[in-house]
């Protein structure tokens, strides 16, 4: 509706303000453009809060699922965005997840396809993410925690710090999840040696390793379902 326009929020129609239609029609009515922008609060003298968010939306080409994996910092690449609005945006963000998270909590996500979807958020991470879902006995997912970053390989004690997590938890099961940048799930030789670790360190300790599931760019790879994980 505003695209391309250098307007000032006090230049709109009061009818037409983000904030003053979010509550005439609720939240949902609003574009991402405007939600940003109410986000952003107020503008600079390059333009106003609705420029900016338009510009930002602008810089991922309007796919907001990159902003899931923003750090705050990288909301400065559009002028006008200061640390304190960064630090807003990120909390929205954030506060999204978790209240979506929630929603779906003790739901059975414990197939590949229910899961790589429900973790869609790793497709367009830009570096490896190492995160364990965990399950009662029920099969039912009661929580998830990011592990590490950067890699299986290079980190250090990851049975003791995914088992750590599923034993406060008191998971009864967990399934690994990490993500590969490349967009190709073909697990490496290091992702192979690291799941019979885990294996191997869940039979131990009494936490099922359902499985290890690798997302791609729309694509997964599921150790259970090639075989090499067996049936618990």
């Amino acid at each position: 509706m505003y695209e391309g326009r250098e307007l000032k929020i006090k230049d709109i129609a009061v009818s037409e303000r983000p904030r003053e239609r979010l509550f005439e029609y609720g939240a949902g009515s609003l574009s991402n453009a405007e939600l940003l922008a109410i986000l952003i609060s107020s503008g600079t003298k390059d333009g106003s809060a609705l420029d900016l968010a338009y510009r930002l939306l602008a810089s991922e080409k309007r796919d907001i699922t990159a902003f899931a994996n923003y750090q705050p910092e990288e909301y400065f690449k559009v002028k006008g965005i200061g640390k304190a609005t960064a630090c807003k945006i990120a909390a929205a963000v954030e506060f999204g997840r978790r209240v979506s998270s929630s929603s779906r909590e003790r739901m059975r996500l414990d197939t590949p396809e229910l899961l790589s979807e429900y973790f869609s958020d790793m497709r367009n991470m830009h570096k490896e993410v190492l995160r364990i879902a965990m399950y009662n006995s029920k099969s039912e997912l009661i929580k998830h925690s990011d592990i590490s970053m950067g890699g299986i390989a290079g980190t250090s004690a990851i049975p003791r710090e995914v088992f750590a997590d599923a034993i406060r938890a008191g998971a009864k099961a967990i399934i690994v999840v990490h993500n590969h940048p490349s967009g190709d799930p073909t697990p490496s030789k290091e992702d192979v040696k690291a799941t019979e670790l885990f294996r191997k360190a869940g039979k131990i300790i009494g936490i099922d390793v359902m499985d290890h599931l690798i997302i791609g760019d729309g694509i997964y790879y599921s150790f259970r379902e090639a075989g090499i994980l067996p049936d618990v």
